[in-house]
């Protein structure tokens, strides 16, 4: 080991520069997702759980694009209602 080091010629960034068809950005995702992710791509023998992520992406949209409005807008509403609570009427309405 050298008892001193140049770095007067390092550059600052990646050391491999990402695909000029991506965009880097910060995301934040809950921990159990990024460990389902990791743990799929352990399962498949390796690879990166990002591409992962973004093929799933990928194809949501896809099928999103099949779905019309109104399929896409009654879904939303089924699971918004799934998760409301019941009113409880206390006299009927006249």
């Amino acid at each position: 080991m050298k008892d001193e080091y140049n770095f007067g010629n390092g550059k600052r960034g990646a050391v491999v520069h990402p695909s000029k068809t991506k965009t880097r950005i910060t995301i934040r995702l809950d921990d159990e997702i990024i460990d389902w992710f990791r743990s799929e791509v352990n399962a498949q023998g390796g690879g990166n759980y990002q591409s992962l992520i973004n093929s799933a992406l990928k194809k949501y949209i896809k099928e999103q694009q099949n779905q019309s409005l109104e399929e896409i807008v009654r879904k939303v509403v089924r699971e918004e209602m799934r998760g409301a609570k019941p009113i409880r009427r206390t006299r009927e309405l006249a």
